[in-house]
C-alpha cells in the first residue's frame, strides 16, 4: 500500500526509485509510525499521507543541478528526518549532517539511518543560532536544507552563515511563498545570498501552493549573524 502510493507520489517529480530505495523508505515508514506511538514526531501516520506529504514533498526540492556528487549537507531542524532522510536514500553519495535541537529527534534519526544501511551520516545537536558561530561549521557546507521552520527572513538568517561561499540554501516553503519571498530579499542581500530561484511545486492529490527556494551564497555571511533569536525576532532583516 505504501510503496505503491510513494510510487504515484514520486512519479510527477520524474523520480523513479530502486528495489533497494523502495525497501529503504517502507522501512523509514514504519519506524516512523512505531516510534510515533511512543513520541511526538508527526501528526501524519496514514500509509498515503506519509508518501505525499513527507517523502515526496522532501524529495520536492531535489534538482540534480543543484545537489553536486559527494556534496555536503546539512539538515537544519530536521526533526523526524526530513528532507534529509529521503534525500540521503536516493542520494547515498551526500554526507549528511542532521541537526536537531532536540537529542531525542537525532536519536531517533539516528535509529533510522543505522536500520537503512546509510552510512554517510553525522549528527548535529544545538540551536542555530549558535553553532553557527563555531568555526568547524561556519561556512563549512556546500548545502543547507530546511524544511517547514521558520518564515524565510529569519530562517535565512540561521541558515546562510553555515553555507559555504558558492553553495547553495534550499528551503522547502509552504502556500504563503511569495509572500516570505518578498519580506526576505533584504535578509538575503546582508547575509551574502543571491535572489532566490523558486520551483513551485504540485504534489500528488493535493491543490495548496508550496514551493522551493533555491539561494546562491555568493558572499560571505557577516560575522555578527546569526544574532540571539530574541534581536533576530525583535529586528528582522
Amino acid at each position: 500500500m505504501f510503496l505503491c502510493e510513494l510510487t504515484a507520489a514520486l512519479a510527477p517529480l520524474g523520480i523513479v526509485l530502486t528495489k533497494k530505495q523502495q525497501q529503504q523508505f517502507d522501512t523509514f515508514a514504519a519506524m516512523l509510525v512505531e516510534k510515533n506511538k511512543v513520541m511526538n514526531l508527526t501528526a501524519i501516520t496514514e500509509p498515503k499521507e506519509i508518501a505525499v506529504k513527507h517523502m515526496a514533498d522532501s524529495l520536492s526540492c531535489y534538482e540534480p543541478v543543484w545537489f553536486p556528487e559527494n556534496a555536503s549537507l546539512l539538515d537544519l531542524g530536521t526533526g523526524a528526518g526530513f528532507p534529509g532522510v529521503p534525500l540521503a536514500i536516493l542520494r547515498p553519495d551526500l554526507e549528511i549532517t542532521f541537526f536537531d535541537s532536540l537529542q531525542k529527534r537525532l536519536r531517533f534519526v539516528a535509529e533510522v539511518t543505522t536500520a537503512l544501511g546509510l552510512e554517510r551520516v553525522h549528527f548535529l545537536h544545538g540551536r542555530a543560532e549558535e553553532e553557527a558561530h563555531r568555526t568547524e561549521y561556519r561556512e563549512a557546507f556546500d548545502i543547507v536544507t530546511t524544511r517547514a521552520v521558520a518564515r524565510l527572513n529569519i530562517l535565512s538568517e540561521w541558515a546562510l552563515p553555515y553555507v559555504r561561499c558558492g553553495g547553495a540554501f534550499i528551503a522547502l516553503k509552504g502556500a504563503r511563498y511569495e509572500e516570505e519571498l518578498a519580506e526576505a530579499a533584504k535578509a538575503l542581500t546582508v547575509l551574502g545570498g543571491a535572489a532566490a530561484v523558486v520551483r513551485a511545486v504540485s504534489l500528488y492529490g493535493i491543490s495548496d501552493k508550496r514551493a522551493v527556494f533555491y539561494i546562491r551564497k555568493e558572499k560571505e555571511s557577516p560575522k555578527k549573524y546569526p544574532r540571539k533569536p530574541k534581536m533576530a525576532n525583535k529586528n528582522p532583516l
